[in-house]
């Protein structure tokens, strides 16, 4: 994000004071909850730091010539979920990595929308809990890069550059990636290929969404249908269901992450299908779930350690420097396994 470090400004005890007409000995004593001032000042004193915005210095420290020792990430998304998502396992344990090198800490929050991140990265930040926050999730038209930039919040944004206004971006080449995975499975012969994505609002999937269709039209493919669903097991076992118990059945399926891919798998079991025989499935992210199941899943295969440990090392960039130019991680790589195969099981 280009905006220098020396120009942001919090609401301070003092701007509290000066507004309410009280000393700054007055504002602490209200804001402390102590005694020694009326309840009518001490009410004119809350409501006057409600008015601007203020929230305590927890970390009781000024980001200017001190190290920064907490980033913040914040994810809206239920917890039991979290858990069972590997790609954000790895991308942790990848920010992690670069934190130990510093001897930083990471502060995480799970929450239930985007309106709440907001609002805890508002308290973070106002509060000077964390010197800066990575942001990922990020959605088309997303109200986070308004909101945050606003405040003047460091960030890096985990997303492609259209997506993240004024901030630095980390990002995959996803249209690329799905372009080989499809192009990958036609020149295996073939001309129905479904795709079951994330989340119709999330950035990364409307770029896959786009990609796939473009791919599929270059391609004169005979039917290339999507289904959102939510990178859940339960998700991706509902969308692989109605796409298998579809008249004309797609031959092969590419899953926007490895979870919906193996609850895929089950699907095509339950429903009397053989893999790669008679259906094909391609997964996204590549974790070690891809190599337990049986079959092993082809997948689009990328470091989502490194990944993770490349948006740590931009954003302390932006924290030292006030800046940084955004950049791709690595793309991801095809890796062909035994989940895939021509239709009718000819290899």
């Amino acid at each position: 994000m280009s905006r220098d470090r020396s120009d942001i400004r919090r609401v301070t005890i003092r701007d509290v004071a000066v507004r309410a007409g009280v000393s700054t000995a007055a504002v602490s004593l209200a804001l402390n909850d102590r005694a020694g001032v009326s309840a009518a000042t001490r009410e004119r004193i809350l409501a006057t730091a409600r008015e601007l915005g203020w929230t305590p210095n927890t970390a009781a420290r000024s980001l200017s010539g001190q190290q920064v020792d907490t980033i913040g990430l914040v994810l809206a998304r239920p917890a039991p979920m979290l858990g069972r998502e590997p790609f954000f396992m790895d991308f942790i344990a990848g920010v992690e990595s670069v934190l130990v090198e510093r001897r930083c800490s990471l502060l995480l929050r799970l929450v239930g929308t985007v309106e709440e991140e907001i609002e805890v990265q508002r308290e973070w930040w106002q509060g000077r809990r964390v010197g800066g926050s990575l942001l990922v999730d990020v959605r088309v038209d997303d109200p986070r890069i308004e909101a945050l930039s606003a405040i003047g919040l460091p960030a890096v944004a985990v997303a492609h550059p259209s997506l993240t206004g004024p901030f630095t971006s980390v990002w995959t080449d996803d249209g690329t990636a799905v372009r080989e995975a499809v192009r990958y499975l036609a020149a295996l012969g073939h001309r129905r290929i479904a795709r079951v994505g994330g989340p119709a609002g999330l950035g990364h999937s409307a770029i896959r969404s786009r990609a796939f269709a473009e791919v599929a039209e270059e391609l004169g493919l005979e039917e290339a249908p999507t289904l959102a669903a939510d990178f859940s097991g339960e998700g991706g076992s509902r969308a692989t269901r109605t796409l298998l118990s579809a008249v004309r059945r797609p031959t092969a399926i590419v899953y926007d992450n490895d979870v919906m891919a193996v609850a895929g798998l089950s699907v095509a079991a339950e429903m009397g299908l053989r893999v790669p025989q008679d259906l094909s499935l391609l997964a996204w992210d590549d974790s070690q779930l891809c190599e337990l199941v049986r079959p092993r899943l082809s997948a689009m295969s990328h470091d989502v350690f490194g990944f993770g440990a490349q948006a740590a090392r931009c954003l302390f960039e932006v924290l030292a420097d006030g800046e940084a130019p955004s950049r791709p991680a690595p793309a991801p790589v095809l890796v062909p396994r035994e989940s895939t195969a021509p239709p009718g099981g000819g290899r």
